[in-house]
Order: C-alpha cells, then structure tokens, then sequence
C-alpha cells in the first residue's frame, strides 16, 4: 500500500523540549534569537512567521485527522475479513498505524513551532511598548496586543485539547496491532471487532477535536492578516 506522506522535519526546538538539561534549554533559547533575527533580516517578521507556522500546524492537523479516519477504515475493513492471508491484513494495518504516528509527531512539532514564535512575539511587543513616547499609540498597541493574545489563546488551547487526544487513540491502536501481530487468527479479528465501537468513538473525539483546532487556525491567520500595522520592530 502506498501513501503521499509529506516532509516534517523535526525544529531543533521540538529536540531540546525532550533534553532535561538546562544547557540544552538556554542553547535553545541563543539559536531562536539568532534564527529570528536572521529571518527578520530578510524581512520577515515574527508575525509573518506565526502565520507561516500557524498555518502549518493546521495542515498537518488535516493531514493527521485524515490519516487517523483511515486508520479506523482500515481496522473497521479487518473485522470483516473472511478469508485469505491475514498476515497481508496485519501488514496493512501496520502500515495504518506507522503513518497515524507520523502524522501524530508532525502535529506535535507543528504546535511546538507556533508556540515558540508566538511566545518571542509576544515577549518582543510587550518590551516595545516602552519605546512609544505617544501615549494614545502606545495605548492602541496595547489593546491590540491584548486581543491578538486572547485569540491565540483560543488557538492554542484548540490545539493542545486536539493533541492530547491524539496519544489515547494511538494507545488503543497500537494493543491492536501487537494482539494480532502476535495472534494471526480467528480470535484477534473478534477480539479487534469487539474494540471497534471504542476505537471509533476515539477518532471520532480527536476528528471534532482537530476541526474546532482548524477553525481556530483559520480565524487567528484572519485576524492577524486583517491587521494593516505592525507594532514597532514586530
């Protein structure tokens, strides 16, 4: 079986995340700097890089939901197997489920991503704000900073809530490919169609859970489009 899978490299942020060491975290923290100021030198700013990874993020969100409703086609199809060579049927599904774990760790990075250019973002208009010698300016920038924080608030958590129903589904999954990797038989199809209604109200969660996460996506890249003004050096 073959599948379009798409590139996501692995952020040099999303590795130090997994490092306890504080070395690592402020190695991070030097590379970031360095990295925005060499985009914005090109001249991109945060902004435009938030969008960009905003953006990014959803798709892999629609990338994974609809690999995940793939999976659980596949896995609905094997209950319904009548004959033939099971160990075919494993193979697909194994298949099904290393793609589902990609496509999991894509979503994972991706949201990392955002988060990190939102927090330098954020860090960044917050310090200028001091720089305004106008008050009324000042007071716009603020007002405007508050709300792009409440909508990506909104974003942030749609997407957390969608990622931390990914795991759950993955677990069930995986018992699923280990019982019928280790029972090629009649017993781990009725065992699978036995689990079949949980697994489906699972994805179900995670699909509703990663289309309110899409939407959210889609108003926060609106929302900051639809701003005609930077705030200084953003």
């Amino acid at each position: 079986m073959s599948k379009t899978s798409s590139t996501n490299p692995i952020t040099f942020a999303a590795v130090c995340r997994h490092l306890l060491s504080p070395l690592a975290r402020y190695l991070m923290s030097k590379f970031q700097k360095i990295y925005f100021r060499a985009v914005e030198s090109a001249g991109h700013h945060k902004r435009d890089i938030l969008v960009s990874r905003v953006e990014s993020a959803r798709d892999s969100l629609e990338e994974a939901k609809e690999q995940f409703q793939s999976a659980l086609d596949k896995f609905s199809a094997l209950t319904a197997f009548h004959g033939g060579e099971l160990e075919d049927m494993y193979r697909q599904i194994k298949v099904e489920f290393d793609y589902s774990k990609a496509k999991a760790l894509a979503v994972k990075d991706r949201i990392a991503a955002v988060q990190d250019v939102a927090e330098a973002l954020f860090t960044e208009w917050e310090g200028e704000l001091e720089l305004y010698s106008n008050r009324s300016l000042r007071s716009a920038s603020r007002q405007k900073l508050k709300l792009t924080q409440q909508h990506y608030g909104q974003l942030i958590s749609a997407m957390r809530r969608a990622e931390s129903k990914i795991e759950p589904v993955l677990s069930v999954f995986q018992d699923q490919v280990l019982f019928l990797k280790h029972n090629l038989n009649a017993k781990a199809i009725a065992s699978l169609e036995h689990e079949l209604a949980a697994m489906s109200v699972g994805v179900a969660g995670l699909i509703t859970a990663m289309e309110r996460s899409i939407h959210r996506a889609n108003d926060f890249v609106h929302s900051l489009n639809g701003q005609k003004a930077l705030p200084a050096g953003g």
